[in-house]
């Protein structure tokens, strides 16, 4: 049997069937301490794939003033145009794309889970595209889970094969079990660092 393609058409419709299993309804806790350490607000951050970007509402209210979010799904880019409106004017920016098409340059790009809802087959290419956006002293952080699936999205990954995926072309500064997981993810997430070569 033909496995469904992971398009736009894909993605809206779980989104509008509200299938959404791997939604927090929230900043993710690793990801929240991590911006709780950031002091530069002038960063420009990419969060992709980036779904209720949570993420990106919790950056802004923390005063980051150039957030863009990327994302495939016509109806999550909808979505935060509603529910993120006051921020518009006030540093974020919502593109609805392929990431492979994004271009630019971002000092910190945020992984939240994107890389699991991605076809195997595309890690390689993801992790070419994420070199090529990160500017010099570019970093690529965020949570990945560290688990088996029966079927996906999201993925099986683990902490050995991310970090040799990832060494290919970015250098790994942190990769380790998140000890700050919400319950039900405890023991089943990792959270890391990889920086442009």
């Amino acid at each position: 049997m033909q496995a469904e393609p992971l398009d736009q058409e894909y993605w809206n419709i779980r989104y509008e069937e509200n299938r959404t299993a791997w939604d927090l309804g929230a900043v993710s806790p690793p990801l929240k301490a991590y911006f709780d350490g950031l002091i530069n607000q002038s960063l420009k951050i990419l969060i992709p794939g980036g779904g209720n970007s949570y993420e990106a509402e919790y950056l802004l209210t923390r005063g980051f003033t150039d957030v863009t979010v990327v994302d495939i799904s016509a109806i999550v880019i909808n979505n935060l145009r509603q529910r993120l409106a006051p921020y518009l004017d006030q540093g974020l920016k919502l593109i609805q794309q392929d990431f492979f098409m994004h271009q630019g340059q971002y000092d910190l790009i945020v992984e939240q889970t994107f890389l699991c809802a991605l076809d195997p087959t595309l890690r390689p290419d993801y992790v070419r595209h994420m070199a090529e956006l990160l500017a010099q002293d570019g970093k690529l952080t965020g949570v990945l889970f560290d688990r088996d699936f029966v079927d996906g999205p999201p993925f099986s990954g683990n902490l050995v094969a991310y970090r040799a995926l990832f060494e290919e072309k970015l250098a790994v500064r942190t990769m380790e079990p998140c000890y700050n997981s919400v319950a039900p993810r405890m023991g089943s997430e990792t959270f890391f660092i990889a920086v442009k070569r």
